[in-house]
């Protein structure tokens, strides 16, 4: 049977209700979700792909989902617009971005496919496109358009994957995650006059220090405000001053030669503090914004409850800016036409536990601002009741922000608090929080810093507390996020 086919007779037979999923984040109607694929716009709307396997809750072999939107806050669920049904891709559709062209919305992907060579098995990557009208996609005979006999020798083959694609003034460029024999992390540029004939470029950047994972995962390059930036999701880090354990995204801010097609990164910095947080891509809004999406669930730490049949969701988009090196990011202005049940406390004191008239639900965007205040601790819980919590913790005397979703409702030992530390001077916090039934998005000091997470309370623990072991002051702004 056809593949593509038997995915969408799946995914409409078996998809969950609307009200079972979070109401405007990305989630997975069905199955697996991982990461977000082909954010682009096309024919007026913005498009989002993503990493699916229909069939199961856990990973398999990869598909690619399609929604769209007009606002980043609605969304609309497509077909199925990729499955693994070619020799070239039959282990999987993996990651890749989107482009319009003159000759209709082009998709580049990663396919991966197995060999057997003298009784071992070997894995394959190589970048591949299909072509679509916006809703039906047929994937081009001549895939694949790069494979890895293109790059030097000493490249990985089993490792070269999720393509970004752009254009410039002399063609296409495209982008891969890759790595050296010997272990070394880097990103791989090729050109295109035409998308179809594809020449190998450059190393576009690669590990300077080995202190950036073991892989580079799903590269994307980009200038903002004059500056260049590259984001990359490192693969098998170790905790350091500025990253976690395990996988990261991290933004390397540096100068690029444009003739030699090099990018030297000086710092690279934590996308995403929290616990939920990977794959992250962009895309150039027609007003110049850029708008960045990304995974949010962890590849360590799945805390989905058993009963449910989706898991995954992306998280919100958000603007970015680069500002002195520093990417800062935040929540997408259309989600203000969105609000409702609006509430503000100015110069609220706060000491002791407390809660506040007004201030509860699950789907909130909320802003808390301390102004002065003699204590050590302040705490917001939220998604509670007498029976669950989570909640971030603020610590006057360390300059730390931890969250905890200990108390969540979890049943397993499994990674539940991460505490950072605030780069901003201590007289100084803005914490503004987007929950939506599942997560907390919480963007500090106007989104120099942010920490993603999900936790699966029942959705009859509502309330929000304010806690303080002295008193501090306060200004909050609390909005109600109605989508019909």
């Amino acid at each position: 049977m056809n593949k593509l086919y038997e995915a969408n007779r799946y995914v409409t037979e078996h998809s969950v209700s609307r009200e079972e999923l979070p109401t405007f984040h990305v989630a997975p109607l069905i199955g697996w979700m991982n990461d977000p694929n082909g954010f682009s716009v096309y024919n007026g709307k913005i498009h989002l792909f993503y990493q699916c396997h229909p069939y199961s809750k856990v990973w398999g072999p990869m598909h690619w989902a399609h929604t769209v939107t007009e606002d980043f806050i609605k969304w609309k669920n497509m077909p199925v617009a990729l499955a693994p049904d070619r020799e070239y891709d039959e282990a999987g559709c993996f990651s890749g971005t989107g482009l319009d062209t003159e000759n209709g919305h082009l998709l580049v992907y990663t396919g991966v496919m197995e060999k057997e060579e003298n009784g071992l098995k070997k894995t394959y990557q190589n970048q591949c496109v299909a072509i679509g009208d916006g809703t039906d996609y047929r994937k081009a005979d001549n895939n694949p358009v790069i494979t890895g006999d293109m790059m030097p020798t000493g490249f990985s083959r089993e490792d070269f994957r999720d393509p970004k694609i752009w254009r410039e003034e002399d063609g296409y460029y495209l982008l891969a995650g890759n790595k050296t024999d010997e272990g070394i992390p880097q990103v791989v540029l090729f050109h295109s006059d035409n998308l179809e004939d594809w020449q190998y470029v450059s190393v576009l950047a690669k590990d300077l220090d080995g202190k950036l994972g073991t892989m580079w995962e799903c590269p994307d390059f980009f200038s903002l405000n004059g500056e260049y930036g590259l984001l990359i999701s490192p693969q098998n880090m170790m905790a350091g001053n500025e990253f976690h354990n395990g996988n990261n995204v991290a933004f390397l801010s540096g100068k690029y030669d444009k003739k030699r097609h090099i990018f030297q990164y000086d710092k690279a910095i934590s996308v995403d503090e929290g616990l939920d947080f990977y794959a992250p891509q962009t895309l150039e809004m027609p007003d110049g914004r850029r708008i960045m999406i990304g995974w949010m669930q962890s590849w360590d730490s799945n805390i989905r409850p058993e009963n449910q049949k989706w898991s995954g969701m992306m998280s919100l988009p958000r603007e970015l800016q680069i500002i002195d090196g520093k990417l800062i990011q935040s929540p997408v202005k259309e989600m203000e036409n969105y609000y409702a049940d609006t509430v503000n406390y100015t110069n609220q004191e706060i000491a002791g536990e407390c809660q506040l008239s007004r201030i509860g639900g699950r789907t909130v965007d909320m802003t808390i601002e301390i102004l002065s205040g003699e204590f050590r601790e302040f705490c917001i819980q939220f998604a509670a009741n007498e029976k669950y919590r989570t909640f971030i913790t603020y610590d006057k005397i360390k300059n730390t922000l931890e969250f905890d979703r200990t108390y969540s409702g979890m049943v397993r030992d499994t990674i539940s608090s991460r505490r950072v530390a605030i780069k901003a001077p201590k007289e100084s916090l803005k914490l503004r929080f987007v929950l939506d039934k599942y997560s907390a998005e919480i963007f500090v000091n106007d989104g120099e810093q942010v920490l993603s997470s999900t936790f699966y309370t029942p959705m009859d623990a509502e309330e929000i507390h304010f806690g303080c072991d002295g008193v501090v002051v306060t200004n909050i702004e609390k909005h109600a996020i109605a989508v019909d």
